[in-house]
């Protein structure tokens, strides 16, 4: 068994026109929403063996709440092919994992996640908000056997779902 957790970073400041788009901070919203989410996250008592996360600075600035809320000190992978991928690139990424690792923690961008999540869960036809976390599990014992016949929605979790 296998599980994969998606996590939308939080919402982005977007109020330096200046400011290139992988360089964007959080908004104050999204310094709100991560913590939390990572802490309604930790309650399920799912924890994470690898966090895969894009390398963009709102990504990286959602990370460090999910670390600090659940004290990871395990791998962390920073893989440029998450930013701003089609679902392709992230189903490679997956893949690619080492069998070692049972639950991964993904974290990314709009819309690779939601496109992913459309491709391996026929009857997710959702989109992602910020901060969304989608939990996947994965009848399987290597990470290069995942499709659309083995994985099972087990959570869909927002933020406005609860603030």
């Amino acid at each position: 068994m296998k599980k994969l957790v998606l996590i939308r970073h939080a919402k982005s400041d977007w109020s330096n026109i200046l400011l290139d788009d992988f360089d964007r901070p959080l908004n104050k919203r999204g310094k709100k929403n991560a913590p939390f989410m990572a802490n309604l996250l930790n309650k399920k008592n799912l924890s994470p063996d690898l966090i895969i996360s894009s390398p963009s600075i709102r990504t990286k600035l959602t990370l460090e709440y999910f670390i600090n809320e659940f004290n990871y000190t395990k791998d962390i992978v920073f893989e440029k092919n998450i930013y701003e991928a089609p679902f392709e690139n992230l189903l490679n990424v997956i893949k690619s994992v080492n069998n070692k690792y049972n639950t991964i923690f993904l974290i990314g961008h709009n819309p690779g996640l939601n496109d992913l999540s459309n491709f391996l869960l026929n009857e997710f036809k959702e989109n992602i908000p910020t901060c969304g976390i989608v939990e996947i599990e994965f009848d399987i014992d290597f990470w290069k056997d995942i499709s659309k016949r083995n994985s099972k929605l087990i959570s869909f979790e927002f933020p406005k779902k609860y603030i």
